[in-house]
């Protein structure tokens, strides 16, 4: 699954569920929270580290869509501009 795929999957199912859609603050302040979730399952070496961090990413692209970026896009251009980036 690409992540502009994943961002549109995450947010209609914020949109069917009634979550947040916009209050973005608070989607940032989930976000810390499942950060700091995936870095507590991370510590405890608990098998639920990769659960955490897909939250975190889900987080990442609902925050991305409250504010009109294409996560896909953004990604790319990021990877792209890091490539030429001397070492």
């Amino acid at each position: 699954m690409d992540i502009g795929s994943l961002q549109r999957i995450g947010w209609d199912n914020k949109v069917l569920k009634n979550y947040n859609t916009v209050d973005l603050p608070l989607e940032f302040c989930m976000l810390q929270e499942k950060a700091s979730a995936a870095f507590t399952a991370w510590r405890r070496e608990s098998a639920r580290l990769g659960e955490e961090l897909a939250d975190v990413m889900l987080y990442v692209t609902h925050i991305a869509q409250m504010a009109g970026l294409d996560m896909d896009h953004e990604v790319k251009a990021k990877v792209d501009k890091n490539a030429s980036n001397p070492a």
